[in-house]
């Protein structure tokens, strides 16, 4: 048990710097990885003033998603597309499936994916994207064969 007690492995001081005797000159050392005195006070983090922000709050609009971002997407999409407009293709079936609109849905699955005119070709897709939007292809085909078959 002396062996513990005289041991430097649990004499952690918890104590704040400011408060702690024998911190001494290393309460005013400077901090290597903020190069700021530790007892200056903390840099403002706000950026906006007052008005600023009132401005912004007042011009600030929530976006409504409609079951419309498919009508944003222009297809074909290109040789490379980048990740966030592959997320676009996805989000935009999920969102006619959401709301219902499967026939929709399934028909632009069908052109993102490259299986009608206009469309963006299977090999600027990556194998996850297309197998998504294969899934939500049929998936649509599915609830809208059930939906016409209900009625």
């Amino acid at each position: 048990m002396s062996d513990l007690e005289e041991s430097d492995l649990f004499a952690i001081n918890l104590a704040d710097d400011d408060h702690d005797p024998e911190a001494g000159a290393s309460a005013t050392a400077t901090d290597p990885t903020t190069h700021q005195s530790s007892s200056a006070p903390p840099a403002d983090r706000t950026g906006q003033t007052e008005d600023e922000f009132q401005a912004v709050r007042r011009g600030y609009r929530v976006k409504v998603e409609n079951g419309d971002i498919w009508k944003t997407i222009e297809l074909p999409l290109g040789p490379s597309p980048k990740k966030n407009e592959t997320q676009e293709l996805l989000h935009a079936v999920e969102e006619l499936y959401f709301f219902r609109r499967f026939e929709e849905g399934a028909a632009f699955a069908r052109r993102a994916l490259g299986e009608e005119q206009e469309a963006t070709s299977e090999a600027t897709l990556d194998a996850g994207t297309r197998r998504l939007l294969k899934h939500y292809e049929s998936r649509c085909r599915e609830r809208s064969a059930a939906a016409n078959n209900a009625c």
